[in-house]
């Protein structure tokens, strides 16, 4: 339970005003196609989570103990770290004539890589050897966080205290990083 509810909650943390959101904003006023969008963005959120959980069971049995506890306080800094930089405007695909679809699915796909929730995922199915628990929380997690950028569109970021939410969070998970880090390495 620990990897779906860690996973889960750090992945919806992580894609708030995260520039997926702010492409999925775009498209969702280009498009209009709120259910498509939705299906995109769950074949999207879907596959990242499963490539990174897949990695993550890979490399698990090839880590030590306190080594697979390292890496996930890696994938917790990175995460924080990314959620307290400032987030640039994406490109927003004005130029892929592919459809609703395949545009939302293809360039989420591509933004998910190396972005902190995906490492995040990769980072708790290795630590705690729930692969399918990982995929499956941060799936939900990011999930959430995109179809409320489709569904509210610009509202989201009037309504959504965007800024202060990435500061604290990444506050937030910048401590448990250093807090898990210190443990793998017996600082604590």
């Amino acid at each position: 339970m620990d990897a779906l509810l860690t996973a889960l909650l750090g992945c919806l943390l992580g894609e708030i005003g995260d520039k997926s959101q702010l492409l999925l904003i775009a498209l969702a006023m280009r498009f209009n196609r709120n259910g498509v969008m939705i299906a995109a963005i769950a074949v999207a959120a879907i596959a990242n989570a499963a490539l990174s959980a897949a990695a993550g069971a890979f490399i698990a049995p090839m880590l030590a103990t306190n080594a697979r506890i390292l890496f996930l306080a890696l994938a917790l800094i990175f995460l924080g770290g990314g959620l307290l930089m400032r987030v640039r405007q994406p490109d927003m695909l004005e130029g892929w004539r592919l459809g609703a679809f395949l545009t939302s699915a293809l360039g989420l796909f591509i933004l998910g890589f190396g972005d902190g929730p995906q490492f995040l995922i990769l980072g708790v199915a290795t630590r705690t050897g729930e692969p399918m628990l990982a995929a499956l929380g941060g799936a939900i997690g990011v999930i959430a966080a995109q179809t409320t950028a489709v569904l509210m569109r610009e509202r989201l970021l009037a309504v959504l205290p965007i800024r202060a939410i990435r500061l604290g969070g990444g506050a937030l998970v910048l401590a448990a990083g250093f807090m898990v880090g210190a443990t793998a390495l017996s600082l604590t």
